[in-house]
């Protein structure tokens, strides 16, 4: 029995103390609370003359090492202060991990850009050699191209210029470039693009080439016409 009396203390004690100290500051009163319970069993164990002074003195250990030892929350944002890297968070306000209001996603706002100036190659139709004629195939392109153009530039400013390969000599190519941009511009005024848009119609010859005229496939794509766009 005297073991009893001297085991059964310690092992109330250390149960209380324990389980004081996973529990939060705040909860120190209940931690005091139950340790007072426990201590009024111990000092019963000896006499119920020391159950009220078992219950004073360890109701007042157990509530001061749940203040020492407890991870309290201040400012009940349910993080533990160890870890509550923003102390003092009004009530009712969402915290992330750390304890701190998240930080709010700036709005990505995209930027329309309008292009004011642009330029339309016509690869697309390639004429014959030694030709501005337009062929069916030629001019069901064009009409793509005149849809657009009173679509989205209904009063652009529009410079059209024609361009061959170096087949020739240059006084030929330069007029056959002439003759092949007005092919265009006439077809485009033909399918509703107004006339007054046409600011200027001119030929580069064999000036500006954009492939390799030393190949059949570049001298295709250099006998073209250009359509410059200012908005």
């Amino acid at each position: 029995m005297s073991i009893m009396r001297t085991a059964l203390p310690l092992v109330l004690l250390t149960g209380v103390l324990t389980g004081c100290a996973g529990l939060q500051k705040t909860d120190w009163p209940t931690c005091a609370a139950v340790g007072g319970v426990t201590g009024a069993a111990i000092g019963a164990t000896e006499s119920s003359a020391y159950a009220g002074y078992g219950a004073l003195l360890v109701g007042g250990m157990a509530g001061a090492y749940c203040w020492v030892h407890g991870d309290g929350d201040e400012d009940g944002d349910g993080v533990p202060d160890s870890r509550d890297k923003c102390p003092g968070t009004p009530k009712g306000m969402p915290v992330d991990a750390n304890g701190c209001p998240p930080v709010p996603v700036a709005a990505v706002v995209e930027e329309v850009v309008v292009v004011k100036e642009e330029t339309i190659v016509i690869r697309d139709v390639h004429f014959q050699f030694d030709s501005a004629k337009l062929t069916a195939a030629d001019k069901t392109k064009l009409d793509t191209i005149a849809t657009r153009l009173k679509t989205e530039a209904p009063s652009a400013q529009l410079r059209v210029s024609g361009h061959t390969d170096s087949v020739g000599n240059d006084a030929y190519n330069q007029k056959l470039s002439e003759k092949r941009a007005h092919s265009v511009t006439d077809y485009l005024i033909g399918a509703g693009v107004p006339r007054s848009n046409f600011v200027s119609v001119t030929g580069a010859g064999e000036s500006h080439p954009v492939a390799d005229n030393k190949t059949a496939e570049g001298r295709a794509l250099n006998r073209r016409v250009e359509i410059q766009i200012n908005r």
